[in-house]
């Protein structure tokens, strides 16, 4: 039997490149304060759109810690990615494992939006001759994985996750799968997503997932489980976490944020853009990685739900929990009325607020909501932080396609 089969796994390093602030410290400030960071958005050609409105990634360094001639050679999501995941790497105290068991392990959903549209207008402006012959490398979705391989120089998987807006969670939960089995020592795993373009949002805008009804007002567009909410509001960033068996971190003095107790993934089976009513398929993915955690649902002290925004995930996700964790269920968020939904990269950057919110105990509140939708049965945060008990927390990430991942932390 391998020896690593069970190990507990923990977070040693985490990076955030988000709407709120590519600073740990700065993102959960903005996050506990509740303050939507949603505004009109300039330098695109949407006077014809139904929506006008995004989550724009604030204070990013477009070198950073690439390097000039690495940025230009990546997509926008790609950049985010990583610097994400190199400042985690940092964050971890840069460990130093065989290259050859070290993995990197990225959700996203799309790829190189950007580069795509672009390239594409340059064909038909200027013909075939203004196509970058680097675009089919700079926009494919494993080009966030090659980068980070190559900038490390580690040899072990280097994988991408596509499971749309459940990528950067199962990214994460793979990445742990990776480190129990034995056959690495150090994950890089998150995610990173950036598809604010003109053709993306109007996709989004026919698809009816987006609001279209508050182009005039976008700090209050973005408004979960509550009764007037008509649809997400468009995100760009990346979140990654450093993961390593606890006995690894231990013996080489890193840090342990949490340990990432839990992990499952389902799918409903049902339809590409709508979940099932019923919350059959995340009923059972949350149930199963609380059980994977060796816990029961009592034992979770609060939920970051996926809460999009638009009416019928919200519901059915509170349908959800209200099956897994009854009446008396725990106090729920979602940071989604704060920075948007990030699609690939939600689910990673929401387990970087739910760590930390477990490890100050307090759960930040669900910007924009006001009143929850009658006949939904859960408690939403609202209005101002709440102080819990210390103890595990379950992070949701539900995406396109009927796919659930969901993740459980705990404290070390």
């Amino acid at each position: 039997m391998n020896s690593s089969a069970g190990a507990p796994v923990v977070i040693t390093g985490m990076g955030v490149v988000t709407p709120a602030g590519c600073r740990l410290d700065e993102f959960w400030s903005v996050l506990r304060a509740g303050r939507s960071t949603a505004a009109e958005l300039t330098g695109l050609d949407l006077d014809r759109h139904k929506v006008r409105i995004g989550c724009r990634v604030a204070g990013f360094d477009e070198v950073g810690l690439l390097g000039a001639k690495e940025a230009r050679r990546l997509d926008p999501f790609a950049r985010y990615g990583v610097t994400a995941a190199l400042a985690a790497y940092k964050d971890a105290g840069e460990p130093k494992p065989d290259r050859s068991r070290a993995a990197i392990v990225i959700g996203n959903a799309v790829g190189g939006r950007r580069t795509s549209d672009d390239e594409t207008r340059n064909y038909y402006e200027g013909g075939p001759s203004k196509v970058n012959p680097l675009m089919p490398l700079i926009n494919m979705p494993n080009a966030a994985a090659a980068a980070l391989s190559m900038k490390l120089g580690w040899q072990g998987p280097a994988l991408t996750i596509a499971s749309t807006c459940a990528s950067g969670a199962d990214s994460i939960g793979y990445a742990r799968m990776l480190l129990q089995s034995g056959q690495v020592d150090v994950v890089l795993a998150g995610g990173c997503e950036s598809i604010m373009t003109e053709v993306t949002l109007a996709a989004f805008g026919n698809l009816n997932a987006v609001t279209t009804s508050r182009n005039d007002t976008p700090k209050i567009a973005s408004r979960p489980f509550d009764k007037d909410r008509d649809g997400f509001v468009m995100g760009e960033g990346a979140g990654f976490v450093v993961l390593e068996r606890a006995d690894d971190a231990r013996a080489r003095g890193g840090r342990q944020y949490a340990q990432v107790a839990g992990y499952a993934s389902t799918s409903d089976a049902f339809h590409l853009s709508m979940p099932a009513e019923d919350g059959a398929g995340a009923v059972a993915a949350m149930t199963n990685a609380i059980a994977s955690a060796g816990l029961s649902a009592a034992d979770i002290v609060h939920v970051n739900a996926h809460g999009t925004s638009t009416p019928h995930n919200d519901r059915a996700e509170a349908v959800a929990l209200h099956k897994v964790f009854g009446p008396d269920g725990p106090p729920v968020t979602s940071t989604k009325g704060v920075i948007g939904h990030l699609i690939g990269a939600a689910g990673s950057v929401e387990l970087v607020a739910t760590v930390m919110a477990m490890r100050e105990s307090v759960v930040p509140p669900t910007a924009n909501h006001e009143q929850l939708e009658p006949g939904l049965q859960i408690d939403v945060v609202h209005g101002a932080p709440r102080k819990v008990a210390s103890g595990a927390a379950l992070s949701n990430s539900f995406g396109f396609g009927g796919h659930n991942a969901c993740l459980v932390v705990t404290p070390v």
